[in-house]
């Protein structure tokens, strides 16, 4: 009989988050400020206190037009990507939809977490209707912008000066990509 204890190894899993329970928020929040340290962190330059970043997430989970997706690896989150959709009262920009906050932490990185996330918030945009979906990052995110053009998304705006990265001002690229009408089956 062996003395080595089977382990279960959990396959990376995209989920709808709708409420985040401690262990949620520790994790997201650990993804979060090692995102941030990566220079992924979606409007913060250094990792806020972890009660700011718990009243962020928090308040995400209350906004009815942002869904937030979470990329799960061996049972924790280590990832997060929004869908943000148009408030009601805009209805001339009602048929388009916008991705934000998304990102895998470095040490999830390789799994292929990225492309599912990005797929499921593509799914989700075009079962509701949406026929454009948007997303803009900064020049600097290489690997961003390698997954946002090899998934369809075309480049369609730079702005100079779109962020300050600590150190100098970087340019943002727009992207946008068409939607294909999804049946509901």
């Amino acid at each position: 009989m062996s003395d080595k204890t089977s382990r279960i190894i959990q396959q990376p899993v995209i989920e709808l988050m709708t409420e985040l329970s401690a262990a949620d928020m520790h994790d997201l929040c650990e993804a979060t400020n090692q995102a941030i340290l990566d220079g992924n962190g979606f409007g913060w330059l250094t990792p806020p206190e972890r009660s700011v970043q718990e009243a962020y997430w928090k308040g995400v989970m209350t906004i009815p037009v942002r869904e937030a997706y979470c990329a799960r690896l061996e049972g924790g989150i280590v990832g997060s990507g929004q869908l943000v959709k148009p408030f009601s009262n805009n209805e001339a920009s009602a048929h388009i939809a916008h991705i934000s906050t998304f990102f895998i932490a470095p040490y999830a990185r390789g799994h292929g977490l990225a492309i599912g996330l990005l797929s499921v918030i593509e799914q989700s945009a075009a079962r509701q209707g949406f026929k454009i979906l948007e997303v803009d990052v900064r020049e600097t995110q290489t690997a961003a912008i390698s997954l946002i053009e090899n998934n369809g998304f075309e480049r369609w705006a730079t702005k100079k000066k779109y962020a300050w990265n600590g150190e100098r001002f970087v340019d943002g690229y727009y992207y946008m990509k068409e939607l294909q009408e999804v049946s509901e089956e």
